[in-house]
C-alpha cells in the first residue's frame, strides 16, 4: 500500500526537476510513512511512498525486471501474487524479492499491457518501459485505488491524490464548474471529472499509455449484468457457491506480513466478513467500531450495540470510539484535505476517526464495502419496482403529490423517493434516486453566473452514457450496473481509501474481489431482490453465521447525527461557514436560498443536514485548495489526540 506520483515530459524529454518529484511525494507521506523510492530516466521521473505490508525488508520500490528494462511503482495489493509468482518462475522469470509488486514487472514482460487481466487485487501502478519510452498506468477493475492525471502541453503528471499533482509548479488549482455541478447533484464527483479544472480521474477498469506520440486511454474490463432470470441451480447451491467464494476471497485478503483487523459496523456485510475471518483465522480478530453522542428525538440510532453483539459472539478484541459534536469542528477541514474534493457524506468524519483508532493497533483492516451494490442492498432497488404504477398516474396528480409533500416536515428520504418515482425518463429517475440537490432545488441554489457557465450541461448525461454501455435490460440490473460504475468507486471507495490512508492504514474490501463481483452480477435477479427482501442470497449466507438482531436492524453504516448537531452544538460553525458574505463572495450560490435552508433546518421545518454539509464541503474545499496556493497543508494535520476512544475488551 503506497502513494505514487510521477511526471513524463514526453515531448522534448527534458529532465524533471528532482525537487518537484520530492514535493509531490512529500504531500503523500501519510499514504506511506515507512519508505520512499524515486526513479528518473531523462524526461520521466516517478516515485512512491511505501506503507510496508508484504515482504517488509525486500519489497522496496521501484522494482525492476531482470534486465532493468521495465520498472514499476505500485499502490495496492495483489492477492494472488503467490500463485502468479509460481507460474512466472516456471516460465523462466527470476525474482529478487518476495513482494507482490514484483509480479507486475514480470507479468508486463510476459503479456505487455494485458498484464492487468492476470491481477486479482486492488491496484494503481505505473510501469516505465525504458526501451519503448512508454509509460503505462492502470487502475483496478472496480476503482478501489485512486489515480489522477493531468496533461499540460506534452507533459503528463500523475499521482494517487490530486494534492500531489498540485505540487508541480505547472499545475494551478482552479474550480471545474462542471465537476461542481455533478457534486451538487450526486454528493460526489464521478470520474473522469474532478473538482479541479484540467485534472482528471482515471476511471476504474481503465489504463493509460503515454509515449512520444501522445496519450491513449483504454477500458480493459467491465462488469456484465446480463439478465439471467432462469436459475441454473437451487437457492441452496447458489448460497454454497457464494459462501465458498467469500471464504476464498477473505482468505486471500488476509495475506499480510503485518497485524490486521476489521471495521465492524454491526451491519450484515461487515459482520459477515468478521465471522468468516474468525473462522479462517481460528483466533480473535481485532475489530473497530464508531458510535456517537446524539439525541434520540431526531431519530438517530447508535451502531455500537450491534457491533458489540458480533464482537461478543466471535470473541473479537474489540475497540470503539464515541464521536462528540466537537469532533466535527476539529476534523472537518482535515477530512476534506485528505479527500481532495467535496464529498457530502455524513460518515466521513466517523470513517476518518475510526481509521485513526484502528491505526493505533493494526496496519491493515478488512471492510464490508460493496455488498449493497452487488447484491441489491439499498431501498431504491425496491422503490424502482413501483415506477410503472407512478408512470400510469396523470401528470396533475403527480404534481399535486409533490407539492403537498414539500409542505410536510421531515420525511427527507420519502420525499426523495416520491420525486424520483414521478420522473418518467429512466435516466433522469436513476440520477435522482439518491441525490444531494434535485433538479428543482439545484435550480434554486445556483447563482445566475454559474447557470450561465454550465450552459445546460446535465449530470443525467453521465447516467445515460453508462446505461448505454450495459448489456442489462431489467431495471434492477441496470441500476446495479450504474451504481458499480459511479456510486461505488466515486463515493464509497473514494471515502474508504482516502480516509483510511489518512491514518496510514490499509483498507481491503473482500466483497469486491472481482470474482465475487462477477458471480453476483450474473445471479438471477430474484436472488438479489426477492419481494421486499434485499440482498436475499447474501442474507441467506449470513443467517448461518449471524444473530437475528443483525437482520432486523435498520441499515446505517457509520452514522453521525449531523442534522441534530447542526441545530444545536455546531450551529455557529454552520452559520459562519455558510454566511451570506462568504456565499456572495464565491459567486456560486444564491445566498438567500442558502440562508433559507439554514432557517428551515434550525426551525425543524425540514431536514437539510445533508444539503448543508454538502455546501460546507464546497466552502471548506475552496479555503484549502483554491485560497491556499497548491493546496499546501502539512500531512501532519492528522492529530490522534482528537480521537476520543472508549475501549470494549471482549475476550
Amino acid at each position: 500500500m503506497c502513494g505514487i506520483a510521477g511526471v513524463y515530459e514526453y515531448g522534448e524529454g527534458a529532465p524533471v526537476n528532482p525537487q518537484v518529484l520530492q514535493a509531490m511525494l512529500a504531500v503523500l507521506y501519510h499514504r506511506g510513512p515507512d519508505d520512499e523510492g524515486l526513479y528518473s530516466d531523462g524526461g520521466l521521473a516517478m516515485g512512491m511512498r511505501r506503507l510496508s505490508i508484504i515482504d517488509l525488508a525486500g519489497g522496496k520500490q521501484p522494482l525492476f525486471s531482470e534486465d532493468r528494462r521495465i520498472v514499476t511503482v505500485f499502490n495496492g495489493e495483489i492477492y494472488n501474487y503467490q500463485e502468479l509468482t509460481r507460474d512466472l518462475k516456471a516460465r523462466g522469470h527470476v525474482f529478487s524479492t518476495a513482494s507482490d509488486t514484483e509480479v507486475i514487472v514480470h507479468l508486463y514482460e510476459e503479456y505487455g499491457e494485458a498484464c492487468v487481466h492476470h491481477l486479482r487485487g486492488m491496484f494503481a501502478f505505473a510501469i516505465w518501459d525504458t526501451a519503448a519510452r512508454r509509460l503505462f498506468l492502470a487502475r483496478d477493475r472496480l476503482g478501489i485505488k485512486p489515480l489522477y492525471y493531468t496533461q499540460r502541453g506534452q507533459r503528463l503528471i500523475f499521482g494517487s491524490e490530486i494534492k500531489a499533482l498540485l505540487q508541480h509548479p505547472g499545475v494551478e488549482a482552479g474550480l471545474d464548474t462542471e465537476g461542481l455541478s455533478h457534486f451538487l447533484s450526486l454528493k460526489y464527483i464521478p470520474a473522469p471529472w474532478t473538482m479541479f479544472a484540467n485534472i482528471s480521474a482515471l476511471p476504474p477498469g481503465h489504463s493509460l499509455s503515454c509515449d512520444p506520440s501522445g496519450v491513449t486511454i483504454r477500458s480493459y474490463w467491465d462488469l456484465s449484468f446480463r439478465d439471467n432470470q432462469e436459475p441454473q441451480a437451487s437457492d441452496e447451491v447458489y448460497a454454497e457457491q457464494l459462501e465458498a467464494l467469500l471464504r476464498e476471497s477473505i482468505t486471500l485478503h488476509m495475506r499480510s506480513d503485518v497485524s490486521f483487523g476489521a471495521f465492524l459496523s454491526g451491519g450484515l456485510d461487515s459482520s459477515l466478513v468478521v465471522a468468516l475471518m474468525s473462522e479462517v483465522l481460528g483466533e480473535p480478530v481485532k475489530t473497530f467500531s464508531v458510535g456517537f453522542q446524539g439525541s434520540s428525538k431526531f431519530g438517530e440510532q447508535d451502531e455500537l450495540p450491534y457491533a458489540r453483539l458480533i464482537a461478543q459472539q466471535y470473541h473479537t478484541e474489540h475497540y470503539d470510539l464515541v464521536l462528540q459534536p466537537q469532533d466535527l469542528l476539529t476534523s472537518a477541514e482535515k477530512v476534506i484535505w485528505h479527500l481532495d474534493q467535496p464529498l457530502a457524506d455524513q460518515a466521513t468524519v466517523a470513517m476518518y476517526m475510526v481509521s485513526e483508532l484502528a491505526s493505533q493497533h493494526v496496519k491493515m483492516v478488512l471492510t464490508g464495502e460493496g455488498g449493497d451494490e452487488l447484491f441489491a442492498g439499498y431501498a431504491r432497488y425496491v422503490g424502482e419496482r413501483f415506477s410503472p404504477l407512478f408512470q400510469a398516474l396523470p401528470g396533475p396528480v403527480k404534481s399535486l403529490a409533490l407539492a403537498l409533500s414539500n409542505h410536510l416536515p421531515g420525511l427527507r428520504r420519502a420525499k426523495i423517493a416520491l420525486y424520483a418515482l414521478c420522473l418518467s425518463d429512466e435516466v433522469t429517475r436513476f440520477a435522482n434516486w439518491f441525490p444531494l440537490f434535485n433538479q428543482d432545488t439545484k435550480a434554486a441554489l445556483l447563482s445566475g453566473l454559474l447557470k450561465q457557465k454550465l450552459n445546460g450541461k446535465a449530470t443525467e448525461d453521465i447516467f445515460a452514457y453508462h446505461l448505454s454501455h450495459t448489456d442489462a435490460t431489467a431495471a434492477l440490473n441496470r441500476m446495479l450496473y450504474v451504481d458499480t460504475k459511479l456510486w461505488l468507486p466515486d463515493y464509497l471507495l473514494t471515502r474508504g481509501d482516502k480516509l483510511s490512508m489518512a491514518a496510514s492504514l490499509e483498507a481491503r474490501v473482500p466483497l469486491l474481489d472481482h470474482k465475487v463481483a462477477e458471480f453476483a452480477a450474473a445471479l438471477p435477479a430474484h436472488l438479489k431482490l426477492r419481494g421486499f427482501e434485499r440482498k436475499y442470497l447474501l442474507r441467506r449466507v449470513g443467517r448461518k453465521f449471524l444473530p437475528a438482531e443483525i437482520f432486523n436492524r435498520k441499515k446505517q453504516g457509520f452514522p453521525i447525527p449531523i442534522s441534530a448537531w447542526f441545530r444545536k452544538e455546531v450551529r455557529e460553525f454552520v452559520r459562519d461557514t455558510l454566511s451570506p458574505t462568504r456565499i456572495r463572495r464565491r459567486g456560486l450560490f444564491n445566498s438567500h436560498y442558502v440562508e433559507q435552508l439554514q432557517d428551515e433546518h434550525e426551525a425543524g421545518k425540514a431536514d437539510h443536514g445533508s444539503l448543508l454539509w454538502g455546501l460546507m464541503n464546497v466552502e471548506l474545499w475552496h479555503r484549502l485548495f483554491i485560497d491556499t496556493p497548491h493546496g499546501e497543508k502539512s500531512s501532519s494535520s492528522r492529530d490522534p489526540a482528537h480521537v476520543t476512544t472508549g475501549g470494549l475488551g471482549v475476550n
